[in-house]
């Protein structure tokens, strides 16, 4: 077991290797990825001076690695940030996520900054204490939502209330109705798509309906207004899904080349541009930009886990959602279409 801080003096055998290879080289019980965030934070040292990752070293420098060789563990911790409270009892709560908030820290995220500004963290410093079920990570978690995604979702005050949500969300009980924009306008005015979902195999951050052993994955849509605008053809779609795999309504709608507007991970453009031959009404910008997803989860419905009452909320569009559609209308120099 080597003790830190560790200073380190460069054989000339090492000469000409990168400083995180060096170090990931001499450091085994430190992984390659904790030697990089080392020195990221400045917490290497090459002749008592920070340096980059990518320093070839020469032979004969003093490396010092001032910080601990395993990153502190995440935690989710209180933040007074604000939180859109739909309803509250002493057993549940339904909250409406921005989107850009994420749910709860996720991989790799071990250093303070990156464990702030969760849904967790405003959860804690409201409610104070939350369903355990879920680890310490993840208090009164029973499901999620993605980072970029908005809207309803259902947390735990207790142990008994989150085992019973849980239940009915395995059981496919609950209820869960998304608003979404998408590009293009597809075949059929409604549909189901029931295609399996894995992670893809090189893409890790990416979910696929082409892989092998995916898990089975079942989403409705419905077409409820067509747009055609200078930017191009969009459906607003109303989706239910039954399952709730990871990306689910993004990774499905995608592999039916009509990807969710704004999500780039997918194949969306990171903007929208006026089309060539196509003309735009006056004062409309040339491009437009939305920063998020245009997904929304809009409505959701369950049983309440102690009395078996049937529970109803809905949320409507954010600001930002509602201000694209309308900028995408009022473009248009002909009326949109609608179904």
């Amino acid at each position: 077991m080597l003790d830190f801080p560790l200073t380190l003096t460069v054989s000339p055998e090492d000469s000409g290797q990168r400083l995180d290879q060096y170090l990931a080289a001499k450091l085994a019980e430190v992984s390659r990825a904790r030697v990089q965030q080392l020195i990221e934070k400045g917490e290497v040292l090459v002749n008592d001076a920070a340096a980059k990752a990518s320093l070839r070293l020469r032979g004969g420098e003093q490396v010092t690695v001032t910080g601990p060789p395993q990153a502190p563990p995440l935690r989710a911790m209180a933040e007074e940030i604000p939180l859109d409270i739909v309803y509250e009892d002493d057993d549940l709560a339904i909250v409406n996520k921005p989107a850009g908030m994420m749910v709860h820290a996720g991989a790799g995220a071990t250093e303070d900054a990156r464990n702030r500004g969760t849904l967790v963290n405003a959860l804690l410093h409201h409610f104070g204490a939350l369903s355990g079920v879920g680890g310490e990570l993840r208090p009164g978690i029973v499901h999620r939502l993605d980072r970029a995604t908005s809207g309803l979702m259902v947390v735990a005050k207790n142990d008994e209330s989150h085992r019973r949500l849980a239940r009915q969300f395995s059981g496919r009980e609950v209820h869960k109705t998304y608003v979404a924009l998408v590009h293009g306008w597809p075949k059929k005015d409604r549909g189901t798509i029931q295609s399996a979902i894995s992670r893809h195999a090189q893409r890790r951050t990416r979910m696929t309906t082409r892989g092998a052993g995916g898990r089975d994955a079942v989403t409705h849509y419905v077409v409820t207004r067509k747009i055609d605008s200078p930017y191009g053809k969009f459906a607003l779609l109303e989706v239910k899904i039954e399952t709730g795999r990871t990306h689910q309504i993004r990774v499905h709608m995608s592999s039916l080349g009509h990807p969710v507007v704004g999500d780039t991970l997918y194949g969306a453009p990171g903007e929208l541009r006026t089309e060539s031959g196509k003309r735009r009404a006056a004062g409309a910008p040339a491009t437009l930009a939305l920063g998020r997803n245009f997904l929304h989860s809009a409505k959701l419905e369950l049983a309440h886990p102690r009395t078996g009452e049937r529970l109803s909320f809905s949320r409507g569009l954010p600001i930002e959602l509602e201000d694209l559609l309308g900028q995408l209308e009022s473009a248009s120099l002909g009326r949109p279409s609608g179904t």
